[in-house]
């Protein structure tokens, strides 16, 4: 279902592309500077796929354009003055995924003035001008977290409530996937203990804040966490642990990364959220050279509009994917974002009881565990 997502979406992005310039070998015809700001590398996706797709992408292209990479390290004045670099050195696109989405409309408003547009990527550009937004259906997220927590919490309602980790105020997509969560968690039984942002989606935050709603709640009334990330999620259940909580109850979390899929398959994290990160930057970068060469994006990509604050912005949403431990296999590892081997490596007990391999005794381990 992943596989046939991405080439539909991969085939409406050619067809867009069809017209704007491209040789007859599918490459650009004119040599255009891409510039990719990301937002920071706590999260580990943005290094490790964000990046390398989306470079992948455009040189796939254009072999002769220039993709001009920056990351912030979750620092806005940073962000802005790498943004002013790669207008001064002469980049005719800007893919912008905001550290502060507010904050970034400096960004977006100095690049329209440069006459260079915008495509803001994952998290929204606010109160100002972009060319188009590239992202996942974040609502959806967070109703998907708080759908399967509330499920996995069904015989700890008693007496148990839950602690809420929402992410950082400053990125406009927390304010979706609250937004989504909020609507299944308020018309569910199941009580709130602790609601509370976590600045920076920080993983030292989020454990200083479970650490707190333990102290608050005690350790027992524990029912489940909503952790907004993996990184927090990591967080919680490092409070969790070293308070002596065991088992650890149901902890969502979202990105799919490699730690916290191997802690849903042991069972200390009880989901994560999968996002085709790959597809979304190849389609980011596919879309930039279009925009390069001809100043409009390709007719027939829009899936949706949103509201920037300065007006609606045209979109494509991206379908998010549950991941649990029965769905492991059919998620990620048919995507191909994590292979067996670097998902297994040291698990291949658990590997073999969730049916991702046939036996630890005949497993060649190639990746060793982290």
């Amino acid at each position: 279902m992943i596989r046939a997502g991405a080439v539909i979406i991969a085939a409406i992005v050619a067809l867009g592309l069809a017209g704007c310039g491209l040789d007859d070998d599918g490459g650009a015809a004119a040599t255009y500077r891409i510039a990719f700001l990301l937002p920071e590398s706590k999260t580990a996706r943005y290094e490790s796929h964000d990046h390398p797709a989306f470079v992948e992408r455009v040189h796939e292209l254009c072999p002769e354009c220039e993709t001009l990479v920056s990351n912030a390290g979750q620092d806005a004045a940073r962000q802005q003055a790498q943004a002013e670099a790669a207008i001064t050195n002469g980049a005719d696109v800007l893919v912008l995924d905001p550290v502060d989405s507010a904050a970034a409309a400096v960004i977006a408003r100095h690049a329209e003035t440069a006459g260079v547009p915008v495509i803001s990527y994952d998290r929204l550009v606010l109160d100002a001008p972009v060319a188009f937004h590239v992202t996942f259906d974040n609502e959806q997220v967070g109703a998907l977290q708080a759908q399967v927590l509330v499920d996995a919490v069904a015989d700890r309602r008693d007496d148990g409530v839950l602690v809420v980790l929402n992410g950082s105020p400053t990125d406009d997509n927390a304010a979706l996937f609250r937004s989504g969560a909020s609507l299944v968690l308020d018309g569910s039984d199941v009580r709130i203990g602790v609601e509370t942002d976590v600045l920076d989606w920080s993983p030292d935050k989020a454990q200083e804040a479970m650490e707190r709603a333990l102290a608050t709640l005690g350790r027992d009334r524990v029912a489940g966490v909503y952790a907004a990330n993996d990184g927090m999620a990591a967080g919680a259940i490092a409070a969790m642990k070293a308070a002596g909580i065991d088992p650890l109850p149901p902890v969502t979390g979202q990105d799919a990364e490699l730690a916290a899929v191997r802690r849903v398959l042991t069972g200390e994290q009880h989901m994560t959220v999968y996002k085709a990160v790959r597809t979304q930057a190849r389609v980011a970068a596919e879309l930039s050279i279009g925009l390069a060469e001809t100043g409009e994006i390709p007719a027939g990509v829009r899936s949706a509009w949103v509201d920037s604050g300065n007006g609606m912005v045209a979109a494509l949403l991206l379908e998010p994917q549950a991941v649990t431990r029965e769905t492991i296999g059919s998620t990620v590892v048919a995507d191909g974002f994590w292979s067996i081997a670097e998902i297994c490596g040291g698990l291949e007990r658990e590997c073999t009881e969730a049916g991702l391999i046939d036996s630890p005794a005949g497993y060649d381990v190639r990746v060793p565990a982290p």
